[in-house]
């Protein structure tokens, strides 16, 4: 008997993976969390051939506690300072506190929080809790499924530690952002759903902006990716950002490529 209810487990957050899998942004994250009991073991390469190539890796363990709340544990390391070294690492945490689901479409709302540190001696006007700067970030995420079109929209506050007395350009670095994003994931394949073995193939496209309120300077991406999940556990993701508009151009993720893989172990906890 447990036998088959672990199985039914398995086989309905398979299901539950493939009706939201145009939600898992590549950029972004969605209001909707992780699998209950659920672990999810990640790894990324950030990087950019600007002045020669410099990569960043980001080993990430993400753990799903209950519908409710899930949690990321993050590590940064990277080229970047000429000798490839750990960086930092990062907390992540996320509540959803909506929840309205209908028939092929749901609402949902999720607060998120993250705390980060990093020893790069970075003076850019851009902050970047990833791997360049030490700071806080809390912010809010609304996502709504439409069938197999996902949109989302994120508002976020950043401050960061130490640069009350770096200057870029001459003037004062800024130690706090605003940020914002809207994101849309469209499911391409499977055309009909048939079983979750089938390889789920999903195309994205974000607009991701920040911007600086003691000085309203700012920038805007525009981000495409595609993505791949297999058999419901394995995702690969492949993205590229690209600034469109705004002053702040003096920043790591400028014209940044990014590719992941993920794996995703169910019902262990």
């Amino acid at each position: 008997m447990k036998g088959i209810q672990l199985a039914a487990v398995i086989i309905l957050t398979a299901l539950s993976l493939h009706t939201t899998a145009q939600e898992l942004y590549v950029f972004t994250e969605p209001a909707s969390n992780m699998a209950a009991k659920s672990i999810g073991i990640r790894m990324t390469n950030e990087g950019i051939f600007k002045g020669g190539a410099m990569n960043r890796t980001i080993p990430e363990v993400m753990v799903g506690f209950n519908k409710n709340l899930m949690a990321h544990v993050q590590g940064f390391f990277s080229d970047m300072d000429g000798k490839y070294r750990l960086e930092g690492g990062s907390l992540y945490a996320k509540y959803r506190f909506l929840s309205l689901d209908g028939t092929q479409q749901h609402l949902r709302a999720a607060a998120f929080g993250r705390i980060s540190t990093s020893k790069r001696p970075v003076y850019t006007e851009d902050i970047n809790l990833e791997g360049d700067n030490s700071g806080l970030q809390g912010g809010l995420i609304f996502t709504q499924l439409l069938h197999k079109l996902a949109l989302s929209a994120t508002l976020s506050y950043t401050k960061a530690f130490n640069r009350e007395s770096a200057q870029v350009a001459g003037m004062p670095e800024p130690d706090q952002l605003l940020g914002y994003s809207l994101s849309s994931g469209y499911l391409v394949l499977p055309v009909v759903y048939k079983n979750y073995n089938q390889p789920n193939f999903n195309a994205y496209f974000e607009v991701l902006g920040k911007t600086d309120p003691s000085s309203g300077r700012s920038y805007v991406d525009f981000a495409p990716a595609i993505q791949t999940i297999i058999n419901s556990r394995t995702r690969i993701d492949l993205g590229y950002r690209f600034q469109v508009a705004g002053g702040i151009a003096n920043r790591y993720t400028k014209n940044m490529y990014l590719i992941r893989a993920e794996f995703n172990f169910f019902n262990i906890l």
